[in-house]
């Protein structure tokens, strides 16, 4: 069964930083790109950033480019978002998805985790 664990979501002020996981299970995870999307209340999913595990290969919004760094650790088979600058429009669910490759992010997702609710207060 495919399983995406995400977690490290909570309450931060702005300027600060928080690093979400993503634990995946159930499939072959160099096989697949993993990553993040995230939703503010009244608005659409946005696809923030993705890595492909086989060959590193990555993808930023603009909204975080700069700020955001994705990561992975193919033996423990989990990916990383390190959030610092966070600012009060960064407030959201973060969800971690699979696909089969970064580019296009979020066309050929295929699989979610749960929603992890980052909060930035100003």
């Amino acid at each position: 069964e495919v399983q995406l664990q995400a977690s490290g979501g909570g309450e931060v002020q702005t300027g600060g930083s928080l690093t979400l996981s993503c634990a995946a299970s159930g499939f072959i995870f160099d096989d697949y790109a993993l990553g993040w999307f995230r939703q503010a209340p009244g608005e659409g999913r946005e696809g923030i950033s993705c890595i492909s595990s086989g060959d590193g290969t990555t993808y930023y919004a603009d909204s975080v480019k700069g700020r955001f760094t994705i990561s992975s650790d193919n033996v423990k088979g989990t990916v990383y978002l390190q959030m610092n600058s966070l600012k009060p429009e960064d407030t959201a669910v973060y969800y971690c998805a699979r696909d089969l490759a970064c580019q296009g992010w979020g066309a050929g997702v295929d699989a979610w985790g749960q929603g992890t609710q980052v909060t930035v207060s100003s």
